[in-house]
């Protein structure tokens, strides 16, 4: 009995382990299998470990038919779990070139020493991915109504270094397909920033399809006006804000900093947002496990043939046609929801403008590869964002 248990026990860790290393190279086809597909590249480490064990209690165990076949099973799943770590050091390095090219070879030279003290000494820390990233204490506050549009009331989180002060600004804009989400979004990421010496500002907007495009431009342009008249209050430089967002919240940040309103906005940082509204309608990714085309009637009210107007107004690519905040896009290379050659296309007419652009590309991600804060991608993009912010506040 207790041999046939020890067998299951064999048998589901094989399995498990070669299901999950699978989803590291299979894309989702249905939001249904979207948090395997995100989350399983940054989970790599820790599936080595199980996919190891599996391979070990095989070898300790009789050999059998059976055995030998789990043992090459979970020997593949091994290596599919490798994959993100075998990567790691070339994308770093296409990393660093990326934010010497578009930063200037110095560019760390212009943050103080202070500063670039706090930051992470490395992109990818082993202990942290098993541990967490380390998160310091913070002052938070919440404002369950700065304003309401159309009697719906937009809330406020507020986070500030424990150390009284004034402080530049980071304004983060959740994502959610433009229908979903709040400011209580990415707060690890929120206190890791704030503890650097920011306040941090996440903020609220309408969502589709109840309130369609440009009603949600309109509530970050609202929270902004709010930040300058609250500033002081909140221990806040109102002439030194970067824009924080993610996947729809990295749109309407690129969609706010691309105007000349704002000219208190020194950077902006995409994490994989859409860029050409036009393009990801016409030619969806395959597979499409959010239903692109549908998202963006949504949003915009209907097809690009209906409102084309509308579509290109409401795509970043369109308003780069002078010098503009720097910027910085991280993108996934397995995303199927915004496919990272969008991000390349942004990124080539940023420096047509001659505006500061840094373009880095994670091979193993997904979309939202973030939601797993202490994962590989996660921190190699909050390295690099931090030494971004840093350099965009001290211009």
């Amino acid at each position: 009995m207790l041999q046939k248990s020890f067998f299951v026990l064999k048998l589901a860790l094989s399995f498990l382990g070669f299901f999950l290393s699978l989803w590291i190279i299979v894309p989702a086809a249905s939001t249904l299998w979207l948090p395997l597909s995100v989350g399983a590249p940054e989970v790599s480490l820790w599936l080595m470990v199980l996919n190891a064990i599996a391979i070990l209690l095989f070898l300790l165990s009789k050999r059998t038919t059976v055995s030998l076949i789990l043992i090459g099973c979970s020997t593949l799943a091994l290596l599919l779990s490798s994959w993100p770590l075998i990567q790691l050091t070339s994308t770093i390095s296409t990393a660093e070139t990326a934010m010497q090219q578009g930063l200037g070879p110095d560019y760390l030279n212009s943050i103080s020493p202070t500063q670039k003290n706090q930051f992470r000494p490395h992109p990818f820390l082993y202990l942290d991915a098993f541990r967490g990233i380390p998160l310091q204490k913070v002052r938070k506050r919440s404002i369950p109504t700065f304003a309401q549009p159309e009697g719906v009331p937009l809330s406020l989180e507020i986070y500030q270094p424990q150390q009284p002060g004034s402080y530049p600004g980071i304004v983060a804009i959740y994502g959610g397909a433009w229908q979903r989400g709040g400011p209580t979004a990415n707060r690890a990421f929120n206190r890791y920033i704030a503890a650097q010496g920011y306040v941090v500002w996440a903020i609220d907007y309408r969502h589709a399809p109840n309130y369609r495009f440009p009603k949600q431009l309109e509530d970050v342009q609202t929270a902004l006006d709010y930040i300058q008249n609250h500033a002081s209050e909140y221990e806040t430089d109102p002439e030194k804000l970067v824009l924080v967002g993610r996947s729809a919240g990295a749109h309407l940040a690129m969609l706010t900093a691309y105007t000349n309103k704002n000219p208190q906005i020194r950077g902006v940082v995409n994490y994989y947002g859409p860029v050409d509204l036009t393009a990801g309608y016409n030619n969806p990714p395959v597979p499409d496990p959010i239903d692109t085309r549908s998202l963006l009637e949504d949003f915009i009210g209907g097809t690009p043939q209906q409102f084309p107007d509308q579509y290109r107004q409401a795509s970043p690519l369109n308003l780069v046609t002078q010098t503009v905040p720097p910027t910085l896009l991280i993108y996934g290379s397995r995303d199927h929801i915004v496919e990272a050659q969008y991000g390349q296309k942004l990124h080539q007419r940023l420096q047509e403008t001659k505006s500061p652009s840094v373009f880095i590309e994670i091979p193993w991600a997904d979309h939202s590869f973030d939601s797993v804060f202490n994962g590989a991608s996660s921190q190699l993009a909050i390295y690099y964002a931090e030494r971004f912010i840093a350099w965009s506040l001290s211009q």
